[in-house]
Order: C-alpha cells, then structure tokens, then sequence
C-alpha cells in the first residue's frame, strides 16, 4: 500500500464523531508536522496557517470538517443495553446489527446496534423501518452495574466500526467516515503543496469542529481567521446507483471533482466558481457539478461571517454517505488536490479584487 493509501485508511478509521474530534485531530498534527503554524478555535477546530511575505495578500481558508456522523450513550438499561442519541443524520435503515465501537474510560469496547430477528416480527412488522429510539447497543454485559464497572457511561461516544479496503479497480475505496475525511486528506495535501511552494495568498488549512450537528466550528474558526476567500472541502451525494437519479445527484464517482453551484444554505460565489472552472480546463481536469436541495456544508456559515466571504464548495462523489459503509475514488481525491493547489498559485491580490468586483 502506497504511502497515500496508508494516510487514507487512518483518517478513515480513526474516530472522530462530532464533539470528540481529539483522535483525527492528532492524526492530521502528525500529517502536517512542521509544515505550517498551528493555532485553534475555542470550539476546538484545528487551523494549520501559512502566511504570505505581504501583509496585504488575500487570505484564504481550506474549510474541511473532520468530524463524522456517529452516536452517544444517553441511557443505561438494567439489563446492560445502551440507548443512545444519535450524531449527525442517520437513516434507520443502515444502522441495525451494525459493529460500532464505544470508548468508555477504560478502553474501547466491540458493540452490535440490537436487532429484532424476522422470526418473532409479524408480517406487518417486518414491513417498517425500525425507529431509533427503538434501538439500543450490546456490548456483551448482562447489568447496568457491569456496564458502568467497563467504564461505560453517560455521554460516552459511539463510532462505526469499519476497516477501509481498497476494491475491485484498486482505485475505489469502501470505509468510513468519508464524510468528510476524504476533504481532510485533500487539506492537508495541499498545505503541503503550499508549504513547498509559496502561495501569493496567506492560506489557513482548516480542520473544523461539529460539522454535522450544525456547522459550529466553521463558525468559530471563520470568525477567528476573518478569511477574504473559502473553499469548502467536502463530500457529496454520488449518483449512478440504482434508485438515484441525475436530476437529485448529477455527480459520479471517478468522474471528476464536484463544483457546488447550489445546496441549501449557501449560492456560491458565482466568480470563484468561474474561476474554478477555468482552471481545472486549463489543467485538462474532468469536472462535475454539485447540487443539493437538503443540505449544506460549512459554507452556509463561513461565507456570512464579517462583511462576507467570497466561497466556493469543491466536493468528492461518496456513495452511502451517512452509513457505516461508504465508497469514493482515487482520482476524483487526486485532481481535487491539483485543482485547489493550481488556483491558490494565481490568486493574488489583483486576482482578489477581480473576483470581488465581478
């Protein structure tokens, strides 16, 4: 496995639900080690900053959030069971019998999301999608006094427990936590870049808090930094699976990187989004199209933030997202960098005002 590879599957299988972010936040300090200046918001997001020799250069944020959907302990049954609340959007449908993994004060511990099997369910039963609040987690103990004695608690977090692979074409990649790891793999990449190449700009790489459960830590690192231009890294919905249509998800997987032209808290800056794909044609780059009627990302806060930020979305095409279980590739990961690294070069301060007039 090349060295790219490997990087990959530890930030895909640390965990890192919303609000307990401490694991890929070590992660991605080791990645980046003394190529860049490390700072953090209060809320907890993580800011690697380059600057440019001129104090007057525009600023420019690399908004990737690292957190991932996952789940924590509400309720410990007498019988030993956990009920739990659940981190970001979950469909009820992917989570039963699924492994999960809860890190309790005394370790890490194998759990299974209960499930009722077909034989006790009447017909009517079976029809229905079970209810999360239904759901509960075992972890092989018989009492609540044993649960706790495990180190299990209240507030505990819960994440997938997934290990990444590779596929059949060796290029396409199944794990977890794509959402958004894969945006952070693509930060850091380029901050490398940046580090071994001078950029015309300062650029803050950005790894933010809390994302799925409201967009909180591109608040407060947004807020802090007070950034000229944003680009969002992140995921989005792949069609050209069964029951998907193009109309609801026009980009694919290996098809090229995804240019957001509209979700539902942010119209992007029509400018940037020109600009970026006149580049990715000059760089002979495939590219694609993102829309998305019921989400957003850390955009819809960062490009309200002060007077305005000038942002645009770049998103790589993951299947299932939201499951324990999602599926992404290799190059669409790749030219993202190429992409984003090829514009920072030519967006200096005349660049800036050009597409702050446009």
């Amino acid at each position: 496995m090349d060295e790219k590879l490997q990087w990959l599957k530890r930030y895909s299988e640390t965990c890192g639900v919303s609000g307990f972010e401490g694991r890929i936040k070590k992660v991605l300090l080791e990645r980046l080690s003394g190529m860049a200046e490390v700072s953090y918001d209060k809320l907890g997001s993580l800011v690697f900053t380059k600057e440019a020799a001129d104090s007057k250069a525009p600023k420019v944020m690399l908004a990737s959030h690292m957190d991932e959907v996952g789940f924590m302990v509400k309720y410990i049954t007498k019988e030993g069971y956990l009920k739990f609340v659940c981190l970001g959007g979950w469909w009820e449908q992917v989570m039963l019998s699924q492994r999960v993994i809860v890190h309790g004060r005394k370790g890490d511990l194998v759990g299974v999301i209960g499930s009722t099997p077909p034989h006790v369910l009447s017909a009517e039963e079976r029809s229905k999608v079970a209810q999360k609040k239904n759901m509960y987690i075992d972890i092989g103990a018989y009492s609540e006094e044993e649960v706790r004695e495990m180190g299990v608690y209240e507030g505990c977090p819960v994440t997938p427990d997934v290990q990444m692979a590779q596929m059949g074409d060796g290029k396409t990649l199944v794990g977890k936590a794509w959402d958004n790891r894969i945006g952070c793999a693509v930060m850091a990449d380029v901050m490398e870049n940046v580090h071994n190449n001078s950029t015309p700009n300062t650029v803050y790489g950005v790894a933010t808090v809390q994302e799925e459960v409201g967009l909180r830590g591109a608040q407060t690192s947004a807020t802090m930094l007070q950034p000229d231009v944003a680009f969002i890294i992140d995921t989005c919905v792949a069609g050209g699976t069964p029951g998907v249509s193009d109309e609801v998800a026009p980009a694919k997987i290996g098809e090229g990187i995804a240019i957001s032209i509209f979700d539902a808290t942010m119209i992007p800056c029509t400018a940037l989004r020109d600009f970026a794909f006149e580049t990715a044609k000059e760089l002979g780059l495939k590219t694609q199209i993102s829309i998305s009627e019921g989400g957003g990302t850390d955009g819809g806060r960062i490009h309200l933030v002060g007077p305005g930020v000038l942002t645009l979305g770049f998103s790589i095409p993951t299947r299932y997202i939201h499951s324990h279980q999602s599926v992404i590739h290799m190059d669409d990961y790749l030219d993202c960098v190429k992409l984003i690294t090829a514009m920072l070069a030519k967006l200096d301060a005349a660049k800036y005002q050009e597409l702050l007039k446009a």
